[in-house]
């Protein structure tokens, strides 16, 4: 016999041999048991999950003669001529080449006519979306009062361009991507079924390259076959997917764990030279940071894909909260990666994101400044008021070292609003030296007008119990701006909001159910 490829040798032929699909298969099978057929089934699904296996097996069964376990037995006339493409009352019929509304005319003309062989006459309709307006109306009709030897089996990958009334006359099943799990677990089936050597690495690239059809990866797996003679071997099918080899991803996972810039820089351009695919490489790179993420919280969940080595010094070296934030960025930039000017520097300007937006440690001191306050003890409590001015020998110098860390607490302590605070927020204290106080003002920061600056000064004056000359100075610094401090908290407060909504155990369920999504942007967090 000619060569037959994987996907049609493995095609499922029952509702058990279904895989990832059990949503769907049990429905069908409680319709069988119950003789609860409805006259129109609507399967939709992206491409290679199964809509249209799912469909010629439950025409099969409707019409074999001896179900076994509700299951079309494979051995009866009508599923003998099922699987040779004899059935007569089959009518297969491919949407995309057939929109002409005088074709959908054409083949519902001997719908009246009772079926040849089985029970019913069965119409399976590929690509359904793909039929012109007229021919859904001339489609309609027929739907609306069908003969009751007649079913309708449409399959589609776009069921939003279905007009409402045909969607209201169908019973609506929507196929699920297949997990790479799934996919993996298949593809070793069917390889030691077929007695071909293979390496785990290899299977698990390949299941991930199919992203969620099971189909594309069995032509990629036919395509592995002969790109490694006859084997599947991790090194053939990288060259095969064109994907990086992992150790240069590695070394520029690590350069960012150091926050090494000028290392990460040339590591990128090290991965220049082999011509390699940035958006694979990003996705690499998102795949080992959740493996930290799953790591940092569950030391002994290993995965063999992946370098326990790698693994373990990523997560001791990176903290869980840059973990989220790199894995985050990733994620943004991979969907912004194609309006970058070349995809290289998209990829560089995501990796020197997740360096730049990464939070510096605080100074764990928060305490008021004590050398400008004097406690005085009252019967009934300690009251904390400013020293008054003194000989300025005797007043201590506050060191940039010393209050710096104190300037978001101080701007809560000095009762400014509006523009002025806007104004300190986006500076830092850089020292107090006599009766001078200098600031630094973020460069990116507009000045918002003299009045401002003088409401600030007053504030000071008020603050410290004397007379202050206030200088500010437009100037970056290593520090973070009390407004920065602020925006990294609303970023972080999102972050967890989104995590919270990703990890909940209702939420998931409802995703694996009924196919639900979170759409983009909806989540915010509650204050």
């Amino acid at each position: 016999m000619a060569y037959q490829v994987l996907a049609r040798k493995w095609r499922p032929s029952n509702f058990t041999q279904l895989v990832g699909q059990e949503h769907v298969s049990q429905s069908l099978i409680h319709a069988l048991q119950n003789d609860r057929l409805h006259h129109a089934y609507l399967f939709t699904g992206t491409r290679g999950v199964g809509k249209t296996t799912v469909a010629r097996i439950l025409a099969k069964a409707i019409n074999c003669e001896n179900l076994k376990d509700f299951n079309p037995c494979g051995e009866c006339a009508v599923c003998r001529d099922f699987e040779q493409g004899r059935f007569m009352d089959l009518i297969e019929v491919d949407a995309a080449s057939r929109t002409k509304v005088e074709d959908t005319r054409d083949l519902l003309d001997n719908v009246q006519y009772a079926p040849n062989q089985g029970r019913y006459k069965i119409y399976l309709i590929d690509e359904v979306h793909m039929l012109s307006g007229h021919s859904f109306n001339a489609l309609l009709k027929t739907l609306e009062e069908p003969p009751a030897h007649v079913k309708f089996l449409l399959a589609t990958t776009d069921p939003h361009k279905i007009p409402v009334t045909v969607l209201s006359r169908c019973l609506q099943f929507n196929l699920k991507r297949l997990l790479p799990e799934q996919i993996n677990q298949q593809l070793q089936f069917i390889l030691e079924q077929e007695a071909i050597s293979f390496e785990a690495t290899a299977l698990k690239m390949i299941a991930r390259a199919a992203d969620g059809s099971l189909r594309d990866a069995l032509s990629l797996l036919d395509q592995a076959i002969v790109y490694g003679s006859g084997q599947v071997n991790t090194e053939a099918v990288t060259g095969m997917l064109g994907s990086v080899a992992q150790q240069p991803i590695h070394e520029v996972l690590e350069a960012l764990a150091t926050g090494d810039t000028q290392t990460l820089l040339n590591k990128i351009a090290s991965l220049a030279e082999l011509t390699p695919d940035y958006a694979d490489i990003l996705q690499q790179v998102l795949q080992v940071l959740h493996r930290v993420a799953i790591n940092q919280q569950s030391a002994q969940f290993t995965d063999a894909e992946f370098d326990a080595d790698l693994i373990s010094y990523l997560a001791k070296n990176i903290s869980p909260e840059d973990v989220q934030l790199y894995y985050q960025i990733g994620l943004i930039g991979l969907r912004d990666l194609a309006l970058a000017p070349d995809p290289r520097s998209g990829f560089e300007m995501v990796m020197l994101r997740m360096l730049v937006f990464r939070p510096h440690p605080q100074s764990s001191t928060q305490s008021k400044p004590q050398s400008k306050l004097t406690p005085v003890k009252t019967n009934s409590a300690t009251v904390i008021k400013p020293t008054a001015p003194a000989i300025a020998a005797e007043q201590p110098q506050i060191t940039h070292a010393t209050e710096s860390n104190q300037w978001p607490a101080i701007i809560s302590a000095i009762n400014i609003s509006g523009r002025t605070k806007e104004l300190a927020n986006n500076c830092v204290l850089d020292n107090i030296d006599g009766n001078t106080c200098r600031l630094l003002l973020d460069p990116k920061f507009q000045q918002v007008g003299t009045k401002a600056e003088e409401n600030l000064k007053a504030a000071l004056e008020k603050y410290y119990g004397k007379s202050l000359k206030l200088v500010i100075s437009t100037q970056a610094t290593p520090q973070i701006t009390p407004a920065l401090e602020i925006q990294q908290a609303r970023e972080n407060q999102q972050q967890n909001a989104v995590d919270a909504i990703n990890t909940d155990p209702n939420i998931n369920s409802l995703k694996e159910s009924f196919g639900a999504r979170i759409m983009p942007g909806s989540i915010e967090p509650i204050n």
